[in-house]
């Protein structure tokens, strides 16, 4: 309506109109924008083509103003309300999505099965009437399941006609590209979508059961009896289950005469044994702790004229009589294995809990190993001592491995005072009378417990400002490199002397920051430092100095 009103002052009568003939411009104002990927509607804020948009107050002031009147009676009442808000379709329908449950009856030509049945879930996108189908993944099934259709228009007829979400219902076949799905029940917001919407739902119907997936979940029942002696069934009930014993290798009569503690391995499953060895680091061991790989060790032989002649060098099935059990073996005796003597000390607790189901006449008796003390020492040398590079702690890690890793920091303290500076001003204490008037800014780290100085620049002095000494921790004087003691905040009291690196810098100011932080700790401060502190921001208040851990203040003054 921006086009009735013009500035050229013409009257404005009923059936005439003036325009703008040099207008070329008519596009609509922009009235939808998308904001963190969501639709959101705005009002325009011109007219069409840019005019300005007069208000519906305005307008009715200026037809209040006009010089004739229109009786009511005739023409209606001028007041109208305001037009209802108009907001599209992907906008009010985004994410409102229907769901039904569904499923498809495939056929299978085999003797063992007739038919399955294959759940689906059926998405209808109120946005744009698409839909998609899914099926649902089901774990060892042997099928190839999920996106069934990808999300697109689906067509209900050869017209070109597509379905929507008035075609859908319960207890209904939805045929879809040659497949029918029938579909039982859906979510409550569909439920109540379809009723608020006028369309009465169907009577829900119950999943039906997979033959295929019934008959795997209860298998039909075997007409032969499993024996303990079938492989497969030991192999399936025994699998993973270990007997696990530590025990010593008696060596005393060997060159050396030395015991190695070992740990053997009694697989349940087909009743062999493995032994290994348990190492130390840097003991010069075998890499491979492997002592004797598994195997079925047999305990009693038959005698040769039995099974003579004898064709492979090693024991086979026919020549033994007898393999060793976990009857054989018992906590607390000794044992001999391939000529070698074990003595079981110990066992786990699932071995203990079997001996205790399954032989209960076999009793277990753990034997404390008695820890030794002529144990040879390992030998320790003292680090070699600190050549001034990098930190102490750093140049410790080249003492410890051959591949020095960075030394652990305290993650703690470091976030519950990261940003945290203690600065105070100094002097430089100095015999040299051109170092008179030198002032420095000492920050204390609370996070890590470092000092940097920095010098402020002085004007006509020669000498440059800036960055005097980054950031390291500072050995009091008198603290050697084997116990290093570092300054504290408690060390830091207004006239203390800091000697760093055979400077001395006197301590003259600090930031109120300093005296806040102090005093949160009172308990591990002296009294002596917290004094200085007050007697000096006592007197020094007067400076409207604020608690600034950033430490502007004292480097700007």
């Amino acid at each position: 309506m921006s086009w009735y009103w013009n500035s050229h002052g013409l009257p404005f009568l009923p059936g005439y109109t003036f325009r703008d003939v040099t207008k070329s411009a008519f596009h609509r104002p922009q009235t939808l924008d998308y904001k963190n990927g969501y639709a959101l509607p705005q009002r325009p804020s011109v007219g069409i083509g840019q005019d300005p948009l007069l208000s519906e107050k305005l307008i009715q002031e200026e037809i209040n103003n006009m010089t004739f009147e229109k009786p009511d009676v005739t023409y209606g009442s001028l007041h109208r309300g305001l037009p209802q808000e108009f907001i599209p379709a992907h906008v009010a329908l985004d994410k409102k999505v229907l769901r039904f449950y569904a499923y498809l009856q495939e056929n299978i030509y085999s003797p063992d099965e007739e038919y399955r049945i294959r759940p689906v879930v059926i998405y209808y996108y109120l946005e744009d009437d698409s839909m998609c189908i899914i099926e649902p993944m089901v774990e060892n099934s042997g099928l190839p399941q999920g996106k069934r259709i990808k999300r697109q228009r689906l067509p209900k007829n050869e017209r070109g006609d597509y379905y929507l979400w008035k075609d859908l219902n319960l207890s209904i076949d939805l045929e879809v590209y040659g497949v029918k799905y029938h579909i039982v029940q859906c979510d409550m917001f569909t439920k109540e979508f379809m009723e608020s919407e006028g369309i009465v739902l169907n009577e829900p119907e119950p999943m039906p059961v997979d033959p295929s997936r019934k008959c795997r979940e209860n298998p039909l029942p075997s007409f032969t009896t499993h024996s303990q002696f079938d492989s497969m069934y030991r192999f399936l009930t025994m699998d993973r289950k270990v007997l696990r014993f530590f025990a010593f290798w008696d060596e005393s009569h060997s060159l050396y005469g030395e015991t190695r503690p070992v740990t053997i391995q009694y697989f349940l499953a087909d009743d062999t044994v493995e032994i290994r060895e348990i190492h130390k680091p840097n003991s010069g061991r075998d890499p491979f702790p492997v002592l004797m790989r598994r195997q079925k060790l047999p305990k009693k032989i038959k005698p040769e004229s039995e099974v003579f002649p004898s064709c492979v060098l090693e024991v086979s099935k026919e020549e033994v009589d007898e393999y060793y059990s976990p009857k054989d073996f018992l906590v607390g005796q000794t044992i001999k294995l391939l000529g070698r003597r074990f003595h079981l000390y110990d066992c786990d607790g699932f071995t203990k809990e079997y001996y205790q189901k399954n032989h209960p006449d076999l009793e277990i008796k753990p034997i404390e190993i008695p820890k030794k003390t002529d144990k040879p020492q390992r030998r320790t040398e003292k680090a070699p001592p600190y050549n001034g590079f990098g930190s102490i702690e750093d140049s410790l890690q080249n003492c410890l491995s051959l591949h020095p890793e960075p030394p652990k920091k305290n993650l703690e303290k470091i976030l519950e005072n990261a940003n945290k500076v203690l600065h105070y001003s100094a002097r430089l204490d100095s015999q040299n009378p051109e170092d008179e008037g030198r002032r420095f800014v000492l920050s204390y780290f609370l996070a890590d417990d470092m000092i940097s100085i920095f010098e402020k620049p002085t004007r006509n002095s020669g000498i440059i400002g800036g960055k005097f000494l980054k950031k390291t921790r500072i050995p009091k004087p008198g603290s050697t490199v084997e116990n290093p003691e570092f300054y504290s905040p408690a060390d830091l009291a207004i006239g203390a002397t800091v000697e760093v690196f055979s400077h001395r810098f006197v301590l003259t100011d600090a930031d109120q920051f300093v005296l806040k932080y102090l005093e949160s700790i009172s308990s591990q401060i002296p009294v002596q430092t917290l004094q200085s502190l007050h007697q000096k921001m006592g007197v020094g208040m007067t400076n409207n100095k604020t608690a600034d851990p950033t430490g502007k203040n004292l480097i700007s003054q």
